[in-house]
């Protein structure tokens, strides 16, 4: 893959971010989460063809996470630490579910799981 081509995948997933963002002072929490796992799935695709020249054909945040892990290994907080992965995995249910069944995330679910993106995630992912 092209320079410009991962450049669009980067673009992408930072207008996911910019949108949750507005979801959320929009009230719509559901799909504010959805672009929050969005932004998480496609920064790491972005990541990983920067660094190994591809990236798994998966949706799966935690396989992203260890995959991008074996050139960063800093990254594998995002898994290891407990705390960390209940954050992850419940941003990766959020892909599935936002999809398939009809749960409503509250205020509280959606600000918390925007926080751990902003304050962590994208820290940490912005760092390597």
């Amino acid at each position: 893959m092209s320079f410009e081509e991962a450049e669009v995948i980067r673009r992408r997933a930072e207008a996911f971010l910019r949108n949750a963002e507005h979801l959320l002072n929009s009230g719509e929490w559901d799909l504010a989460v959805f672009n929050l796992e969005q932004y998480c799935q496609l920064i790491l695709k972005y990541k990983l063809l920067v660094k190994a020249g591809s990236y798994p054909r998966t949706h799966s945040l935690r396989r992203l996470i260890r995959e991008l892990a074996k050139f960063h290994p800093s990254l594998s907080a995002l898994t290891d630490d407990e705390g960390k992965l209940h954050y992850v995995a419940r941003l990766e249910e959020a892909y599935i579910t936002s999809r398939y069944t009809p749960y409503n995330y509250e205020d509280r679910e959606a600000l918390s799981l925007y926080r751990f993106v902003v304050d962590v995630f994208k820290k940490l992912v912005e760092g390597i």
